[in-house]
């Protein structure tokens, strides 16, 4: 008789398990489902679908309470919001000489805008379009001319927002950093201290600083102290050209503890030894930083850029309890105009068709920078 080599016992299991036929490899996937299956539902329920009936209602007319059946409009809530046109303007001449006709001044004379801009026949790719801009070119005028100025004016804002405190909060941040990744006596106190504005709630930070913003308040009564009373008040957050400019100094101080966490976490990633290396062979401290710290913090930074750029698109809270948009559409944001056409509009097409743009926005300036910080092959 022929015996049957039969394999161990340990080594069939291992087999099984490798083929997928264990008894317990079931019973580990529908755990494994079971404990995702609420993370899962919540992203359904509060993130993807949300988006998916947005997407679908920037197309209609939808509003959020009206006696009228919605209607699939296609882009007009787009090309509504997007439609920007250039014009020169050329000044009115004299129809017998031909000369330009000129004021008292001696200033030239031109058309009125609005009878161009409204059910003009020879212009009627501008009809309903409003003054965004100007600028005096000579003696012609270039008008940049928009279907929405308010929510241009939010674009422009929110870029200008993400420009100047994406890269500058980075850099506090950075700097914060260097400075408590220090084996010194009492750090741990100054860590608190910076990450403390961090931990409080945006709309307690921002009603604070409206009232340090505000004409008698504590910005105003120390620079007119440090001056000697030679400084004027500002009613910063009253201002169209202070406004904004305040906004962005109370965003970067309000986060930059928390970025500066992030990078103090990316510090003591790198090894000591580099360090000790790069003393052995005489480096200064620029050029640790340089060719130690800096590469050491390649991947810190990638993500410093992005959660910072995702924060500065989402600029709103700041907006709503400071400015409301104001003064004369100096604060508008895109996330701001959203929400305001949205529900104190009722215009859910209109902030569905800006939650849109806003998406798209933010997936270009997203591949854009998953493309600029690429780990380039060697």
């Amino acid at each position: 008789m022929h015996r049957i080599p039969v394999k161990p016992v340990p080594e069939l299991v291992r087999q099984a398990a490798a083929s997928g036929l264990g008894p317990g490899r079931r019973g580990e996937e529908a755990a494994g489902l079971a404990m995702a299956a609420p993370a899962v539902i919540l992203l359904v329920a509060f993130l993807i679908t949300p988006f998916a009936l947005a997407f679908v209602m920037a197309f209609t007319n939808q509003r959020l309470v009206s006696p009228n059946p919605t209607a699939f409009v296609g882009t007009r809530n787009f090309t509504q919001l997007l439609t920007v046109r250039p014009f020169m303007m050329a000044p009115l001449t004299d129809p017998e000489s031909g000369a330009t006709l000129r004021d008292d001044t001696g200033a030239p004379v031109y058309p009125v805008l609005r009878d161009i801009t409204r059910r003009n026949p020879d212009y009627p790719q501008f009809d309903g379009l409003r003054e965004l801009a100007s600028w005096q070119l000579g003696e012609r005028r270039l008008y940049l001319l928009a279907s929405d100025v308010v929510f241009m004016r939010a674009l422009r804002n929110t870029m200008l927002f993400v420009l100047v405190v994406a890269p500058t909060q980075a850099t506090l941040a950075l700097m914060l950093a260097l400075m408590i990744n220090q084996r010194l006596r009492g750090v741990n106190i100054f860590r608190t201290i910076y990450f403390m504005p961090v931990v409080i709630s945006i709309v307690v930070v921002s009603l604070l600083w409206r009232f340090i913003y505000s004409p008698g308040g504590l910005l105003n009564s120390m620079l007119t102290g440090l001056t000697f009373g030679a400084f004027t008040p500002v009613d910063w957050l009253g201002n169209p050209n202070t406004a904004l400019g305040a906004i962005m100094a109370m965003s970067i101080w309000q986060a930059v503890g928390f970025h500066m966490v992030i990078w103090l976490s990316g510090l003591q990633t790198i090894p000591g030894v580099l360090y000790e290396a790069a003393s052995v062979e005489g480096a200064s401290a620029l050029q640790k930083f340089r060719h130690v710290t800096w590469p050491g913090l390649r991947n810190t930074a990638v993500l410093i850029l992005v959660v910072i750029t995702m924060q500065a698109f989402a600029l709103f809270a700041q907006i709503d309890v400071m400015t409301r948009g104001g003064p004369r559409d100096a604060t508008q944001s895109i996330v701001f105009q959203a929400v305001q056409r949205g529900f104190e509009r009722q215009d859910i097409a209109g902030g569905s068709a800006i939650s849109v743009v806003l998406f798209l926005l933010v997936l270009s300036v997203s591949l854009l920078q998953r493309y600029v910080t690429r780990e380039r092959a060697r």
